[in-house]
């Protein structure tokens, strides 16, 4: 993949954009794997589920992330808040499946 500067015309950095998306769309898959084992270790209730401590700092900590990379921080936190929200709800699912067994 040619860097931002490299590319020579819009299909270039079209080309570059699609790549990169997939690699950012595989990390999450990858994430959401991580996300199924973690209830493993947790406990089987709600508010370890939710872990509303754990979920605040990683909001601040990717807010940091986002301005330290020249994005804006309430797009990435509103990011992180989808995606959070979404994970929990799997998580809580995955709860209620294990006790069902």
């Amino acid at each position: 993949m040619k860097s931002p500067e490299n590319c020579q015309n819009i299909h270039d950095i079209r080309e570059a954009i699609d790549e990169l998306d997939k690699q950012i769309i595989s990390l999450f898959g990858k994430r959401f794997r991580y996300v199924k084992e973690i209830v493993k270790f947790k406990e089987k209730n709600e508010e370890s589920i939710v872990a509303k401590e754990r979920r605040d700092a990683v909001i601040a900590s990717r807010r940091e992330l986002a301005a330290e990379n020249g994005l804006n921080p309430d797009v990435i936190e509103n990011l992180y808040r989808n995606l959070i929200s979404h994970f929990i709800e799997e998580e809580l699912k995955l709860i209620k499946e294990q006790g069902k067994h």
